[in-house]
């Protein structure tokens, strides 16, 4: 008797590895081997000859193997490194997804939203080393340069040297040029969300007496969490991962983990300690990466 099984129902079960094997090739080649290569770079010394333990000074606290750690946890420019880092991700995140949200509910009753969205957006179609100079000429202390002084200048305040400010408020001011770029990247994903609410809930509450605030709280924003998380930690990796801002427009003590982690490699030449830093970020990383993949998950499965 002749089998009705489709054909591609009775494949050898390696069939499917071959399809995967492309895509599993290219996932070892650029992102384990890397990874595990920069797990031993850093447990290694500065110019990766010997162990990170050999660096170890008699007297001095040391940490064996884990010695380049130690520093990248415990050294003044690491230290400020990691506290800017967390200054971004207090700021930056809550901020970007607030405005992002703002601008959407905004955007959505305004007649011309197209343009409004667009204008918005634009920031994110430059890229961020031009966002930053751009923004270096707006935070130029000659006032016929820059024009946040040329600001200041019409209602009497003389020029001010925004980026040779003291901490943290030099690194606030690299915040909003941040903020300026991923704020159009926020709004588009929850105003995609916002159109997803039914039409009839929202009208169904207006008629039961809800005013816009009402509806806003009690309708739209629960509909919303699932979506103001998965953007929320998707904000929390872009800011871990911020360098070109800070590097363009580095100011004093304004560095985070990944400036820091490139000065290391480039400019002082110690790999060992760059390599940790690299490893610390990955760290930070991989737990929201995988809260954002199961909070997508959760919203597939709930289609």
């Amino acid at each position: 008797m002749k089998t009705t099984t489709p054909a591609v129902m009775r494949q050898k079960w390696w069939t499917a590895w071959m399809y995967l094997a492309p895509a599993l090739a290219l996932l070892i080649i650029f992102v384990l081997f890397p990874t595990l290569r920069t797990v031993y770079l850093s447990l290694r010394s500065s110019d990766t000859t010997q162990w990170a333990s050999e660096q170890c000074r008699a007297g001095e606290t040391c940490w064996g193997l884990l010695e380049n750690y130690r520093q990248a946890l415990t050294t003044d420019q690491a230290t400020t490194a990691l506290q800017n880092t967390a200054l971004w991700l207090v700021v930056m995140v809550p901020g970007t997804v607030i405005l992002g949200l703002l601008f959407a509910v905004l955007t959505d009753r305004v007649r011309y939203e197209s343009l409004a969205k667009s204008i918005i957006f634009a920031p994110m179609a430059i890229s961020f080393v031009g966002a930053s100079i751009i923004w270096r000429f707006v935070y130029n202390p000659d006032p016929d340069i820059g024009s946040l002084n040329a600001l200041l200048g019409v209602i009497g305040i003389g020029p001010q040297t925004w980026l040779a400010t003291d901490p943290p408020f030099n690194s606030m001011l690299l915040i909003v040029v941040g903020m300026w770029v991923w704020t159009g990247f926020t709004m588009t994903i929850i105003s995609a969300a916002l159109k997803g609410i039914p039409t009839e809930i929202i009208e169904a509450s207006r008629v039961d007496g809800a005013n816009e605030w009402q509806v806003f709280t009690h309708v739209m924003l629960p509909q919303l969490v699932p979506t103001l998380a998965v953007v929320g930690t998707t904000m929390t990796i872009n800011t871990l991962k911020i360098f070109d801002i800070v590097w363009v427009m580095k100011g004093i003590k304004t560095d985070v983990l990944a400036t820091r982690m490139i000065s290391e490699l480039y400019l002082f030449r110690n790999n060992g300690l760059s390599a940790a830093l690299a490893v610390i970020l990955i760290i930070l990383i991989i737990p929201v990466m995988y809260y954002n993949i199961r909070q997508f998950n959760i919203q597939e499965a709930a289609r």
